[in-house]
């Protein structure tokens, strides 16, 4: 555990990857191995973390960058039954701190505040959108490691591209693709790992990966593995007498 990178960027490739959702059933997979877990957005556009965090949220991860507001009084932890600590630092404000929030300026505070998170977290993971804002630069240049999520389908595989291209104008690459939602057949030929849908797909059932089925919880932790770069040594029901048949 004390070689895991305490950041890892997880980039959205395009609008509805599933990055959201993946970087919270990483966290509740990491945490599950007893680590302690902060997922951090800079997704300002969509602001979806906020969905997974029961209760106000205020200050937050926009006042974390713009305003300087301490990076303990954004964290919330979550109700989750771990091992670790599952802890997120939402985005939810009004447009004008949302803008503010991603200058150049504020974006340079990110370096600060992962820091900051390192010290209390064994890892940060940083919910980012496609690189084209300033906060999702800082994220991918400042991160251990980058992982990149993309739909499995042909839209995937095309936005997969540009965000490669985007990376390498940063100098930054991605340590680990993920075709996300690959029921079937995964047409992300580079990806290292493919997770499947999950049955419990709505915001108020995640984290689904606490309830392991043969299927979804697994391929999660494989792609908490990747991400990581370590071995979580978690354990799974065995696949029933149809299943390992079929």
């Amino acid at each position: 555990m004390d070689d895991t990178p305490s950041t890892v960027a997880v980039v959205g490739v395009c609008g509805g990857a599933g990055a959201t959702r993946l970087t919270v059933e990483v966290a509740a997979t990491l945490a599950r191995t007893g680590r302690d877990v902060l997922a951090f957005d800079v997704a300002f556009a969509t602001q979806g973390l906020v969905d997974y965090v029961p209760g106000d949220v205020d200050p937050d991860a926009t006042a974390v960058l713009a305003d300087d507001e301490p990076l303990a009084e954004a964290t919330v932890d979550l109700p989750w039954e771990t091992d670790g600590r599952v802890a997120a630092c939402p985005a939810r404000a009004p447009f004008e701190r949302f803008a503010r929030a991603g200058t150049a300026g504020a974006a340079r505070s990110l370096e600060s505040a992962l820091a900051s998170a390192s010290d209390r977290f064994d890892v940060v993971l940083v919910d980012a959108p496609p690189v084209s804002t300033n906060p999702a630069v800082a994220a991918v240049t400042t991160a251990d490691r980058v992982g990149l999520v993309a739909p499995a389908s042909g839209r995937g595989v095309n936005a997969l591209q540009r965000v490669r291209g985007r990376l390498a104008d940063v100098g930054a690459d991605a340590d680990v693709v993920v075709a996300n939602r690959a029921d079937g057949e995964n047409t992300v030929g580079s990806a290292d790992v493919a997770v499947p849908e999950s049955d419990a797909s709505s915001v108020e059932r995640a984290p689904a990966v606490l309830d392991p089925d043969a299927a979804f919880a697994p391929s999660v932790a494989r792609a908490s593995e990747a991400l990581v770069d370590d071995a979580l040594d978690l354990s799974f029901p065995e696949k029933g007498l149809l299943e390992r048949l079929s």
